[in-house]
């Protein structure tokens, strides 16, 4: 990188540039239609309170496994955040009851049942053990042939062994028996009701746990009249489509002023070269926090992704080595004066990074945490050396002689801890401290499985198209030659990875550290949750005009029928 230290920006046009030919938006301006609307309905948000108290009635009064039920239903359609004190309470009522019981006691449970109380309960944090399954497994340690029949209880199963942890072997066996025996019902034509079929399809191709929550409620609502739920009345679903609805306008709004933040910098003109992709950024930080409480949270993330997503494509296809040396330069600096440095097409970004960090701080000091900016801004720091890192070698044609170097910077540059942050840092009490940031930065296990989650779905799903278009080489590359593996190994083996990795997730929400707030590992959660829908089969995010599409269309265009 010893080319000449200051560009000519205005001769920029003779360089030649690499392009990845990305294909252009498919939404465009569609969300500005959106700025004049009202987000709020007074006759409608009056109905979705006095529904509320009738469900919250509904719910503590509620029979011991009809409760189970319930909290199962409110959390599917997308309540649970106005219940949570309510459903804690009872989820520990269940959790010391389990406890103080002897494993006999539940011998007259049900698959079903036992399934379902094991999921709500790893799901609220609680650890029990999967040892409740041994009543299912035959004297020759197999699951019982009794099982195969019984469909509700397999898809019960089948959703439960998503929060196994590491030694939970009876977990690992359930997950292959059950997706065995459910694939084999679902291709069997007319073994199943139309309900069910819908139900078990739905989970094979999505299981809840690692669903974005705001889809699995919009299936749900979809659905919900069609299962067996006649024992609670109908104020359940009226109160979920009138509670989505006001939420999905408070949506469109924030999107709509969003996008005319995009179009008014005009990344899509000046740097034509990058991903237009800040509905799909929207998206994103929707899966995170949906709540109209982190409005301020779920835009700045928005705004940081949509930025770094430019960053990201400039370090990969568009940038020379001088001026990736300069940007990184400028970043380290952090200073509006370093932009003088910066060719023309690098400095709108550069500006814009530097005003949305000033919006966070200005935000954070009505709150007196304004020392919270300086992680935030360190995140950032930190994933564009990574870029930097990697951009060098696609310059010096370098290839990681391990795979384990190309993890040490691969897992920074997928940008999980960056996004962590920035969808921590501006939350607005107390669960955000100096020490909840500071285990963040200290790479423990359940931020560094995040890490490989992301990376490693990535690379799986984007790393044919990527190769074609020259770019750095990928996970699957890198352990292929590592391992002298066929491209089909190596994609097994990172497949093993990302499922340990979500092991080390779900065995971290099981154990919080003292320091670090629930509610922030359940963010993370919501993070990974997104990545693992986007990347389900390619890389919807780059490809937003298929999956992700009819996705965003679901949450942010068409409201649920009432």
């Amino acid at each position: 990188m010893d080319q000449a230290r200051t560009p000519n920006a205005s001769n920029t046009y003779a360089i030649d540039r690499r392009s990845a030919n990305f294909s252009p938006s498919v939404w465009g301006d569609y969300f500005l239609s959106y700025a004049s609307m009202e987000t709020v309905d007074i006759e409608s948000n009056q109905n979705i309170q006095e529904l509320k108290e009738e469900v919250k009635r509904m719910l503590m009064s509620s029979l011991s496994l009809q409760r189970l039920h319930l909290i199962d239903y409110i959390q599917r359609l997308g309540l649970s955040y106005h219940f949570e004190n309510e459903i804690h309470q009872l989820l520990q009522q269940v959790y010391n009851w389990y406890c103080s019981s002897d494993d006999d006691d539940d011998d007259d449970d049900d698959l079903h049942t036992v399934a379902l109380r094991f999921r709500l309960l790893r799901q609220q944090g609680f650890k029990v053990s999967c040892n409740m399954f041994n009543k299912f497994i035959d004297v020759d340690g197999t699951f019982k042939s009794s099982c195969i029949a019984d469909i509700v209880g397999l898809l019960s199963l089948y959703e439960a062994t998503h929060l196994r942890t590491h030694g939970d072997d009876i977990l690992d066996q359930a997950l292959s028996f059950t997706t065995t025996h459910l694939e084999f019902a679902v291709a069997a034509h007319g073994r199943l009701s139309p309900p069910l079929l819908k139900q078990v399809s739905h989970a094979l191709h999505q299981p809840l746990w690692k669903g974005n929550p705001r889809i699995e409620a919009r299936h749900y609502l979809s659905i919900y009249r069609e299962l067996d739920t006649t024992h609670f009345s109908g104020s359940l679903l009226a109160f979920a489509k009138l509670d989505f609805n006001q939420l999905q306008r408070i949506h469109q709004k924030e999107l709509s002023d969003i996008t005319r933040w995009w179009k008014e910098f005009d990344f899509v003109n000046k740097l034509p070269f990058a991903r237009d992709r800040i509905v799909e950024c929207y998206f994103w930080s929707l899966g995170v926090y949906f709540e109209p409480k982190y409005h301020f949270g779920r835009t700045t993330v928005c705004k940081v992704f949509g930025l770094v997503t430019l960053i990201d494509d400039t370090y990969d296809t568009y940038g020379t080595p001088v001026e990736l040396e300069l940007f990184s330069e400028a970043v380290e600096r952090w200073d509006i004066s370093a932009m003088d440095s910066l060719p023309d097409y690098m400095k709108v970004c550069y500006e814009a990074l530097l005003n949305v960090y000033t919006e966070i701080e200005d935000e954070l000091a009505k709150e007196g945490n304004s020392y919270r900016i300086n992680y935030a801004i360190e995140a950032v720091q930190i994933l564009v050396r990574s870029y930097f890192e990697e951009a060098k070698w696609f310059h010096q044609k370098y290839t990681p002689k391990t795979f384990d170097e190309y993890m040490s910077v691969a897992l920074v540059s997928a940008g999980m801890l960056t996004m962590e942050a920035t969808f921590i840092v501006p939350i607005a009490d107390d669960t955000v401290t100096r020490d909840s940031l500071d285990w963040l930065f200290s790479d423990p296990k359940f931020v560094k499985a995040s890490s490989i989650i992301g990376r490693l779905l990535n690379d799986i799903r984007s790393h044919k198209l990527e190769q074609k278009r020259g770019h750095v080489v990928s996970a699957v590359e890198c352990y292929m030659k590592d391992h002298c593996a066929t491209e089909e190994e190596a994609v097994i083996e990172l497949t093993k990875q990302v499922n340990d990795a979500w092991k080390d997730v779900n065995e971290g929400l099981l154990h919080p550290i003292a320091t670090v707030p629930r509610p922030l590992l359940l963010l993370i959660l919501n993070f990974l949750r997104v990545t693992d829908v986007i990347y389900k089969y390619e890389d919807g995010y780059t490809h937003g005009g298929v999956v992700l599409k009819d996705y965003i269309t679901s949450l942010l265009v068409e409201p649920v029928p009432i």
